[in-house]
């Protein structure tokens, strides 16, 4: 079979992801921290960015120049030479960069609760540094003391131990019941029971140090725990032969031990989270405002911009390629980032937007009348790709007359109503089960089964199953857990 080369010409399209285009979809999806940090960056590596100051961002938001008026004056002076092939349209660039959300310190507290400053200098003691003080006061040959910072380094945040002792007993070449008398020692350290391998054991070490000791404790952790977990009282009351309350009594002491010995040294710092945009109500309307605060202004260097204009200056960037390309190179950087970060808050405001006018009364009444809304909704509304609203929509947070939200809060499935006429969103329905728990009878919870038919009564369909998937979101037991007998 012969061979022969053919040429053809095709025509054909496709879709090309430029740097820019990259960039300006990074900058949808980055929070304000990780874009403050981008800007930071970007103003360190491309000298032709520089930082607005406090007058020209009044200029700017007052509609003024940014310029002073001598430098207008020679901007305009310039302007009258014919534009060449290298030259930049300054004026539109100014034109684009008057976008500027007003600011939003008219509308806040003037004394906002923050912090004190006690708070962010206080260091706590950890948990480890508590129990190696301790160890430290006991009387231990170096491979116990060893084997004892080993148990203390492999406790979890709630003071249980992970590792196996078997083999934390071999790297310190003990014997496994020599390991277990140190670890014997750890359990009796403050808090009582840390290091314990399981609730059981945990709770058992706090039950022989009770004052005074309660054998029937003691005998209802070692055996009917499972019981006691159920609330099966009935059955221990039967198996050990006594009276329902001498059992009751029993489990009112077991309930006082700590499950956890590690909870009172766990830091649980307070996550700040600073909304990106805020909705008020003024009147009858609601006024979105965009969160610029903190965020630098960037604006292109006066320097740079110079040579770009000036006649001489350019004569001699035009000598020197390298440095031409250069500025012109980072000139385009600049416009684009400055662009893209414009973009993208024009992007969240007009979500925003988009969200307040579907969820109007989800911003005047609450959780309970949120309305079921999808990406496709928004993105047809404000006509962009599904895509697009998704990227804006993640760890973005607005501050609205009925509590601070991500974005994609308001994006929920729809759950119908029995007379066919309204759906109602999933996270209505997830407040209403949690309230519903909330004014139950703690004596007699309700079940899965009757919630659903108390939520039929709403003219809510829901089957059972999505009753208790939604009731383990929220976090809340089983009736059977949640009953209490006394």
């Amino acid at each position: 079979m012969a061979l022969e080369l053919k040429q053809s010409l095709r025509l054909s399209q496709q879709l090309v992801m430029t740097p820019q285009l990259q960039q300006a979809i990074k900058l949808l999806q980055l929070n304000r921290q990780e874009l403050s940090e981008l800007i930071t960056q970007e103003l360190v590596e491309n000298p032709i960015l520089e930082e607005m100051g406090e007058v020209e961002e009044e200029r700017i938001r007052d509609g003024a120049d940014p310029e002073p008026e001598p430098e207008k004056k020679a901007t305009e002076e310039q302007a009258e030479v014919p534009a060449k092939e290298d030259d930049f349209n300054w004026e539109s660039y100014f034109e684009e960069s008057n976008f500027s959300a007003p600011s939003t310190a008219s509308m806040r507290e003037v004394n906002e609760e923050l912090p004190s400053f006690e708070n962010a200098l206080t260091r706590t003691t950890s948990l480890e540094d508590h129990l190696k003080w301790q160890l430290s006061m006991v009387t231990l040959n170096d491979e116990e003391r060893r084997l004892g910072d080993l148990i203390i380094g492999n406790l979890s945040d709630d003071g249980y131990l992970q590792a196996d002792l078997k083999d934390l007993a071999q790297e310190s070449k003990m014997e496994l019941e020599d390991a277990e008398e140190v670890l014997k020692i750890i359990k009796n350290f403050d808090p009582i029971g840390v290091a314990s391998r399981s609730l059981k054991e945990c709770l058992a070490v706090q039950a022989k140090l009770l004052e005074p000791r309660d054998p029937m404790v003691e005998t209802i952790i070692d055996n009917h725990l499972g019981d006691l977990e159920k609330k099966n009282y009935t059955t221990v009351a039967k198996a050990l032969g006594i009276s329902m309350d001498d059992v009751i009594v029993a489990t009112k002491i077991i309930m006082e031990f700590e499950p956890k010995p590690g909870r009172s040294f766990q830091t649980l710092d307070t996550q700040y989270i600073t909304p990106d945009i805020y909705v008020y109500k003024v009147g009858e309307e609601f006024v979105i405002v965009l969160n610029e605060d903190g965020l630098p202004k960037l604006k292109i260097s006066s320097y740079y911009k110079n040579i770009l204009t000036d006649k001489n200056a350019q004569g001699e960037a035009k000598n020197n390629k390298v440095t031409k390309e250069y500025v012109q190179d980072k000139l385009r950087s600049a416009m684009w980032l400055i662009r893209s970060i414009h973009n993208r808050q024009k992007t969240i405001f007009r979500v925003t937007e988009a969200i307040t006018k579907r969820q109007g009364d989800f911003f005047e009444k609450g959780v309970q009348f949120l309305k079921p809304m999808i990406l496709k909704d928004v993105a047809n509304d404000i006509g962009m790709h599904e895509s697009t609203i998704s990227r804006v929509t993640t760890n973005k947070y607005v501050h609205t007359p009925v509590g601070i939200f991500e974005l994609k809060y308001f994006f929920n499935s729809s759950i119908h109503t029995s007379d066919g006429k309204e759906s109602v969103a999933s996270e209505a329905v997830k407040e209403k089960i949690r309230q519903l728990v909330a004014n139950e009878d703690p004596k007699h919870p309700l079940s899965d089964q009757r919630l659903v038919e108390l939520l039929q009564k709403d003219n809510i369909e829901i089957a059972r199953r999505t009753v208790a998937k939604y009731r383990d979101i929220l976090g809340i037991l089983s009736s059977g857990k949640r009953r209490k007998v006394f």
